[in-house]
């Protein structure tokens, strides 16, 4: 109490300022803190995650898009199993914790995430026997995919309890251990799945289909990989956690079923929006097929390859980028509900501001290079097709308005507004299905990704002006900052297409050797170019702080 008086009566009006100037400046340095973790950790996991395509594509000869589109098919459908097993709880366990640990009751936020395991491992072990046992009925009249189905199925028993300790350690703002076992999960199932390709392929001149099952059974052995990482990490910070519980404030008395509850609540509501682009994805897979079987005169086989290379391989890429946007999201969900749960309203309206601008820092530029350098990004990740090519620059567009939608869509949960997200990606969810057909008929490959842009581009929009109508965001200065950054991107694509083109006159870059050395230089001139922009008009100062001064005078720019 007396200290309440004293900061109350004590400090003049421009030190309470301060005060919260200071308090705002941590709050961003550990939202970029953390999602500088979060970003390398999930970059480095999808690079590899996307380099791998080239030993693995080439090993499969004539039947690489046959193998490719029976993976791209078998993680679809897993992808919303696996949202189903964790059940939306590791999100709403880092926004629970955080704001436990906000209010000094640590020992809570520890109690609820030893309860939740073994619920985390019940749920992942019935979501694998049930894919198991209708995978069958999943697979379309092709019985490949099957097989498929099921050994991604035995990856579901472990996955949501790694999920949930990730979870448990983005509540205390620590994101180094969720970053690191995404990595090392991603290199044990490299190693797995490129070793068992390459003896079945090359080796033993065995079945796609078998190179394909292994391959996805990879996902199990990275997750044991994976979670290994986390339990050694959490042992070794127990005392730690258990001086912290130790000196906990104990006011809140809530029982375990209280607590449970309490977290299913918010935890439903990020399942749905957890599933949102898969769910997008799972509308492609079942309807792109039927579409264009019945009503163009394409093939089967022709269909499957134009699937493949939308929906798989263009995907592939493209997520990439999407990951950073997921990071980005994960870190700014436990400030905000930090700062919302202590009703500070304009630090809450600070930190919206600042992860929308920092989304558009990265993505912007991000989104026009990969599409100014889809050729030989294409040829050396696969090989060259003229079809490829133009549906990835296609889809690196596309890619904008998905990740902004991630990220607005975990902001809004964030200041606890669950349901306005469920409804705003429904809105988006039910334009996507009316457009789809029409736009498949006409556009083909392109249709889809089509109607997913504009499906989550209104999502966005009915978003960004609930921010800005209901919690008070400067979407004044959101604008600004996105124009600034959109004509600095506009640069960067135009000095990497114009490299491109300059290239392709005098060079073939349908060879792979070639696309990669042309692919390092327009990359390579692209990023500096965007840097110098950044840099030289300070506008990197607004959105990254004092670290752009110090990297502006690394590279002696004034």
């Amino acid at each position: 109490m007396v200290k309440k008086v004293l900061s109350e009566s004590t400090f003049p009006e421009v030190g309470k300022e301060e005060i919260i100037s200071k308090k705002n400046e941590i709050a961003k340095a550990k939202m970029l803190r953390g999602s500088a973790w979060m970003t390398m950790g999930s970059i480095f996991s999808r690079i590899l995650g996307a380099l791998y395509i080239i030993p693995w594509y080439t090993w499969f000869g004539r039947e690489n898009l046959a193998a490719n589109n029976l993976y791209t098919q078998g993680y679809t459908v897993y992808s919303v199993f696996l949202m189903i097993s964790i059940a939306g709880i590791p999100s709403a366990v880092s926004k629970q914790i955080s704001n436990y640990n906000g209010q000094n009751e640590y020992a809570l936020g520890q109690r609820l995430y030893k309860k939740l395991i073994l619920i985390m491992l019940g749920l992942g072990i019935v979501s694998a026997i049930i894919m198991w046992f209708i995978a069958p009925f999943l697979s379309q009249n092709d019985k490949n995919v099957i097989p498929v189905y099921r050994s991604l199925a035995i990856a579901l028993t472990i996955i949501p309890t790694m999920s949930l300790t990730r979870g448990f350690f983005q509540g205390y703002q620590d994101m180094f251990p969720s970053a690191m076992s995404q990595l090392i999960e991603q290199i044990a199932r490299i190693i797995y799945m490129l070793g068992t390709t390459f003896i079945i392929m090359k080796i033993l001149k065995g079945s796609y289909v078998s190179g394909v099952v292994q391959s996805t059974f990879a996902a199990f052995i990275g997750a044991i990989a994976g979670l290994s990482f986390l339990a050694w990490f959490y042992f070794r910070k127990k005392d730690e956690f258990a001086l912290l519980a130790k000196q906990s404030a104990n006011e809140l008395i809530i029982s375990d079923s209280q607590i449970i509850k309490n977290l299913l609540f918010e935890a439903i509501p990020f399942v749905v929006i957890s599933v949102s682009t898969t769910v997008y994805n799972l509308i492609d897979q079942f309807t792109f097929k039927q579409i264009m079987l019945h009503f163009t005169n394409y093939g089967v086989t022709a269909i499957n390859d134009l699937y493949t290379i939308f929906a798989g391989n263009s995907n592939k890429l493209i997520m990439i980028i999407i990951s950073l946007a997921s990071a980005m999201s994960a870190t700014a969900i436990p400030l905000l509900a930090q700062a919302y749960s202590n009703h500070n309203k304009e630090q809450t309206a600070l930190q919206l501001a600042d992860a929308i601008e920092l989304f558009f820092f990265i993505m912007l530029p991000c989104s026009l290079g990969m599409a100014a350098v889809a050729k030989p990004l294409y040829v050396v990740f696969y090989q060259y097709n003229f079809t490829g090519v133009y549906v990835l620059s296609f889809s690196a567009y596309v890619a904008l308005p998905i990740g902004l939608f991630m990220v607005l869509a975990s902001l809004l949960q964030g200041v606890y507004q669950n349901m306005k997200a469920i409804k705003f990606f429904l809105i988006g969810l039910a334009i996507k299905i009316i457009l789809q057909f029409p736009l498949t008929l006409i556009f083909h490959p392109f249709g889809p990704l089509m109607a997913t842009g504009i499906g989550m581009t209104v999502s966005s929009c009915l978003m960004l002006r609930y921010f800005y109508y209901n919690l008070e965001v400067n979407m004044g200065k959101i604008i600004k900052r996105f124009d600034q950054l959109l004509i600095f991107s506009l640069v960067v694509f135009a000095v990497s297409l114009g490299l491109i083109q300059l290239s392709d006159m005098f060079l073939n870059l349908e060879y792979r050797i070639t696309a990669l050395i042309v692919l390092f230089i327009a990359v390579g001139a692209g990023g500096l170019t965007y840097i110098y922009l950044v840099l030289k008009t300070k506008v990197a100062d607004k959105i990254i702080g004092s670290r752009a001064a110090i990297l502006r005078k690394k590279l002696r720019i004034r």
